[in-house]
């Protein structure tokens, strides 16, 4: 065997994280989010919008035109950075802004009818790709990782919480 084949050999035994890795609660969610994260983008390519487009259309569709900066704070959005999709939806005719007729100095954003048929197809893409990631848990299963992390999330930001709802 020569020093090539033996490496080839290392190269194929799967490399694994240290166990104090794997007993980490905290790293196993840092790994499926990004795991998650980067289905999430790939899922959406096709669409020309991103995860984070839906999330804004998602909250557009539960009520009333919102401001601007209402929608960056019930996402946890920078400002600056929520113009930037904003300006993307609108191009699309997903959303449109009209000046607040209360406070001219703001926007109020409203979901198109073209931007709810959208959502619509979105909904159907986020619904098969999680499908396919939490595969490995039955619907019990899902229901109380859902229900943990939800537990979680609202511990750590209130907007999570059930007076939020």
């Amino acid at each position: 065997m020569t020093t090539t084949d033996s490496q080839h050999g290392l190269e194929q035994k799967l490399a694994r994280p240290p166990k104090e890795l794997l007993s980490s609660t905290s790293f196993l969610l840092k790994r499926l989010g990004w795991e998650i994260k980067d289905r999430a983008m790939e899922a959406f390519e096709s669409t020309g919008l991103t995860p984070q487009h839906h999330a804004v259309l998602s909250v557009l569709e539960e009520g009333a035109p919102e401001t601007q900066g209402t929608i960056a704070d019930a996402l946890g959005y920078d400002r600056s950075h929520l113009v930037g999709l904003l300006d993307e939806l609108e191009e699309r005719g997903l959303v449109q802004r009209r000046r607040d007729p209360v406070d001219r100095r703001r926007h109020l954003v409203s979901l198109t009818a073209e931007g709810k048929e959208t959502l619509t197809r979105l909904r159907s893409i986020v619904k098969r790709f999680e499908k396919e990631f939490f595969a490995p848990l039955d619907a019990g299963q899902r229901e109380t990782l859902h229900s943990l992390l939800l537990v979680l999330a609202s511990h750590h930001d209130k907007r999570y919480g059930s007076s939020g709802h």
